[in-house]
């Protein structure tokens, strides 16, 4: 008695090769989905919101939203993480030093405000 042959598309790829294509295209879209994304702002960096044209402190990282407060207190608003970039302490993107005293101030402002209880 013959076997019955097993039923194959010769034009069908294997199942070892599609899982390998399959890596490989989750691979390749972490990669591009990384490239895309802008580099995340650590919390009490100086940055401005190009989209309100507003400098502020990053305060959090919440929803895929970044989280700003000005650096003297007030209400914190949103922005998206393409539309904030970072600034120097003296309000030049990429770093400096001559509004250093501003940031610090604003700073233990902050930590003050918090210590009493007080929201800024």
């Amino acid at each position: 008695m013959t076997r019955p042959t097993p039923l194959t598309n010769p034009g069908q790829p294997d199942r070892a090769t599609v899982t390998a294509a399959a890596q490989a295209h989750a691979e390749a879209t972490r990669e591009a989905r990384a490239a895309r994304e802008p580099s995340r702002l650590p919390v009490g960096q100086l940055a401005y919101d190009t989209r309100r044209e507003r400098q502020g402190i990053v305060m959090d990282h919440l929803d895929g939203l970044v989280w700003l407060r000005r650096c003297g207190g007030g209400v914190e608003w949103t922005a998206r993480p393409g539309d904030v970039e970072p600034l120097g302490a003296d309000g030049i993107e990429g770093g400096g030093s001559s509004g250093d005293d501003e940031l610090l101030r604003a700073r233990v402002a902050v930590a003050n405000a918090r210590s009493r209880g007080e929201v800024l």
